[in-house]
């Protein structure tokens, strides 16, 4: 066990991602999907809708057809047991521990969310990095998203690009919303070199905040969710009066 965490930990830090199979099963599994379709079914607040941010694919306003659909649930350790049990787990500290290093905190300001990926009126993604809107002294922050069904292209998927968190660009590779350009010439190399993260229920991935990564609209017809937290090593701190900073963060 001990041998594959630490080989695991190198093909991170060679490309910004990590794939653990099977991590969450059985009971545990079961108890979060459960909790995952009742916080769907009620719809209640705090919400992310799809008609706010106006991405690609997103019904046009929350008044028009589909405007209430929910593109994630927010604050989601405070609002379940099942979730926080599984952010502050013995099998995703387990990994964290030999990628970070150090004491790990739950970051409950980002992420700390259930995604969901409706099948009609969800959007598509464009290259990003989560760390465009973060404000943190060190960009070393983690990010784990626990597949709760199948992921794969056809659902919408997260798309990653291998290695993108070594690399550094030009505030010209991004546009105003600081997404990676797609038809930049050096960008859309960069692109091609894209991989699915395709997931299984139970599967975990872990990615840098640094580390490109997109999803297309879910064009099958059943909603994906998933659970996503992110995770900051001890060294690295909010910037004071940032949104980052709202919350305290917690200890694992």
């Amino acid at each position: 066990m001990s041998e594959q965490i630490n080989s695991s930990a190198g093909f991170f830090n060679q490309n910004g991602f990590l794939i653990r199979r099977k991590l969450v099963t059985g009971l545990q599994l079961d108890t979060i999907k459960q909790a995952a379709v009742k916080m769907a079914s009620t719809a209640k607040p705090p919400a992310e809708y799809e008609a706010d941010l106006h991405y690609e694919g997103a019904p046009q306003s929350r008044k028009h057809e589909g405007g209430r659909t929910v593109r994630r649930f927010l604050d989601v350790y405070d609002r379940d047991r099942a979730f926080s049990e599984f952010g502050t787990s013995d099998g995703v500290k387990l990994v964290l521990a030999k990628l970070i290093e150090q004491d790990v905190y739950l970051v409950r300001n980002h992420h700390n969310s259930l995604m969901t990926k409706n099948p009609k009126y969800s959007s598509q993604t464009n290259w990003h990095r989560d760390i465009r809107y973060w404000h943190y002294d060190h960009e070393n922050l983690i990010s784990v998203w626990l597949a709760l069904g199948n992921e794969t292209r056809e659902n919408g998927a997260l798309m990653l690009i291998p290695g993108s968190h070594r690399l550094e660009f030009e505030r010209q590779n991004f546009d105003d919303r600081l997404f990676f350009k797609k038809n930049l010439p050096e960008n859309k190399a960069l692109i091609e070199s894209a991989i699915v993260a395709v997931l299984a229920p139970g599967d975990v991935l872990f990615f840098h905040c640094r580390t490109l990564h997109a999803a297309s609209s879910n064009t099958t017809n059943v909603t994906k969710h998933s659970l996503v937290f992110t995770y900051r090593p001890e060294s690295t701190n909010p910037v004071d009066n940032t949104r980052s900073s709202e919350k305290s963060d917690i200890k694992i």
